[in-house]
């Protein structure tokens, strides 16, 4: 089987911001560009990032649009959120742990880009909690 990449658009205002901030701040690779759109390689994934004149406004919150990764291993995780912090990128929602003590329990913390796309990295403790664990309600927070 072929291996699959996840593919996301997102609206940007400004390309040189936007490889700043992903290639230099998160570590991603740069791909094909112009002075409308940016090809970004996340952890495998095809990021592209389009101009847009539309406003970009800030959501009030982390629902209901977010994108992000969901790690199989916790050092990898860690690893990225030691680059944030070295990197000195703001955290929209700090590293911390949810549903601690349950099937559900993961680690998550939240960056918001310079044009308000917000993005998740989660690890999950116990793996059948990424799409199984079906007899637990709780999705997000509360």
């Amino acid at each position: 089987m072929a291996t699959v990449r996840f593919h996301l658009a997102f609206p940007v205002r400004d390309i040189v911001q936007t490889k700043a901030y992903y290639a230099d701040g998160l570590g991603c690779g740069v791909g094909r560009e112009n002075a409308k759109s940016i090809i970004l390689e996340l952890y495998g994934h095809q990021l592209v990032a389009h101009v847009t004149n539309q406003d970009l406004e800030p959501q009030k919150s982390i629902y209901p649009r977010h994108f992000g990764l969901v790690f199989s291993e916790e050092s990898e995780w860690e690893a990225l959120c030691d680059r944030v912090r070295q990197k000195q990128i703001s955290f929209y929602s700090e590293p911390k742990r949810r549903f601690e003590g349950s099937v559900l329990e993961h680690r998550t913390f939240f960056l918001a880009d310079p044009f308000h796309n917000l993005m998740e990295f989660k690890f999950y403790c116990h793996d059948e909690a990424i799409f199984g664990a079906i007899e637990q309600g709780a999705i997000g927070d509360a």
